[in-house]
């Protein structure tokens, strides 16, 4: 049963503050949870207004669809005004 964990680095250019960041970040988790199914988590600089590292997980009995589930999930990443995207790694295991 495969596991796709995709970690992305996003660049915050907006905020300003802890908060402003928490509004920015949050309804990005919300959407991955609730478009895609996906286990989804702000993992890393926690305390820096201007960038973030989230994750996420998906579970399946299929690799082809993990890996789909995730690329999908990144192309929607992409789209948005609020933040770049740094970078991301994709691992299925």
């Amino acid at each position: 049963m495969p596991v796709g964990v995709l970690q992305v680095r996003l660049r915050l250019p907006g905020p300003r503050t802890l908060k402003e960041k928490r509004s920015v970040v949050a309804p990005v988790l919300a959407r991955a949870r609730r478009e895609f199914n996906v286990s989804a988590a702000e993992l890393d600089s926690l305390d820096d207004p201007k960038s973030a590292v989230l994750g996420f997980a998906c579970l399946s009995n299929a690799r082809r669809h993990t890996d789909e589930v995730l690329m999908k999930l990144l192309d929607t990443l992409q789209g948005s005004r609020d933040y770049y995207i740094e970078g991301h790694n994709l691992s299925i295991l």
